[in-house]
């Protein structure tokens, strides 16, 4: 169990014991009972040739549980680590952060309907148009329109720099298209990024590793704590919390509420099915799941709303057992609007 965790782990450790493989010591974040949740999740998605990746978190950066792929056996890559793929409509949380900072509220009007960037007619995954709506009903329904003007509204490079604010750092091209995901991160990258919504605003560094000692029993590295500091303001935390608690209750993932832990998330579908995505969070724990194939051959119809969303929800509600629930940042009755 946690084999694509302990290949993330090791080399790190090596490097700070310099004899983590003759008899040194390593003391990491790594919960057993999530990892095997984790596990357990993928092995009964029932995936074939398809690939998937888990990562999981507490809300201060403490990796809990990750899983790179099907089967460790037949390949050892880590897709949690090092697969960088199409963020899609995941990144869209950024896009409305921006868009909050900036002045608009989740009660916000603005209009669905066809629009045109230089011959470039992004559409609705439904190709359908719903005219006048809230930002709220537009983020919760995952409308590409509205989130491609807000991304021309606010500017597309004030949105990269939000996401790289809130811990992205993978390459983001400050364009018209960004606000659908076209940039590529990995499932460790998104998922600290997410944990600054479920802890108020704070941004968090992924670790694993918070001990290390050497043959001796010397203690030669101990992990102090750290973070990115305040990356968001509190208040807009509480209302971009209430928005994504309605992609659980009435929108794109509502079929992966966690009963009795108030719960919010995004869901995230790549051009042709190549990608599919659910990151999703709750006071207590963050965790974001891809699937797709390693070839980027297009799925048959996975979407994040769909198997994404399905193993995002099994994972964390068994993670969640014995966990004492709390509600959203800023939110005070859960979430729900």
């Amino acid at each position: 169990a946690g084999t694509y965790f302990a290949d993330w782990v090791l080399p790190t450790a090596r490097d700070r014991s310099g004899g983590v493989d003759n008899g040194g010591n390593v003391r990491t974040t790594l919960e057993m009972d999530a990892q095997r949740a984790a596990e357990r999740a993928v092995r009964n998605a029932g995936l074939s040739k398809t690939e998937v990746a888990i990562v999981s978190m507490r809300t201060d950066g403490r990796v809990i549980a990750m899983v790179g792929g099907r089967n460790y056996a037949k390949s050892q890559f880590n897709r949690a680590t090092a697969g960088n793929r199409q963020a899609g409509s995941t990144f869209k949380l950024f896009v409305y952060l921006a868009a909050l900072e900036k002045g608009l509220t989740p009660d916000t009007i603005r209009e669905d309907a066809p629009i045109n960037i230089r011959g470039w007619k992004p559409e609705n995954y439904t190709h359908e148009y719903f005219g006048n709506v809230t930002l709220t009903q537009a983020l919760s329904m995952s409308l590409n329109t509205i989130a491609v003007k807000l991304n021309v509204e606010v500017g597309p490079k004030v949105v990269a720099r939000t996401a790289q604010r809130l811990g992205i750092h993978s390459a983001l091209k400050p364009n018209e298209s960004l606000a659908l995901g076209t940039s590529e991160v990995s499932p460790l990258e998104i998922t600290p990024a997410y944990a600054a919504f479920a802890n108020g605003g704070t941004g968090v560094i992924p670790h694993a590793i918070l001990e290390v000692k050497g043959t001796d029993g010397e203690v030669i590295h101990r992990r102090q704590p750290a973070s990115l500091g305040q990356v968001a303001d509190p208040r807009v935390i509480g209302l971009m919390n209430r928005m994504m608690r309605e992609t659980l209750v009435t929108g794109t993932a509502k079929k992966s509420d966690i009963p009795g832990y108030p719960a919010a998330g995004k869901t995230g579908t790549t051009q042709e099915h190549r990608d599919a995505w659910f990151v999703g969070y709750t006071a207590n724990l963050v965790a974001a799941v891809w699937v797709g194939n390693d070839d980027g051959e297009p799925m048959k119809k996975v979407t994040g709303s769909g198997l994404p969303a399905e193993v995002w929800a099994e994972f964390m509600r068994n993670a969640h057992k014995g966990l004492t629930p709390q509600n959203l940042p800023g939110t005070g009755d859960g979430g729900i609007l």
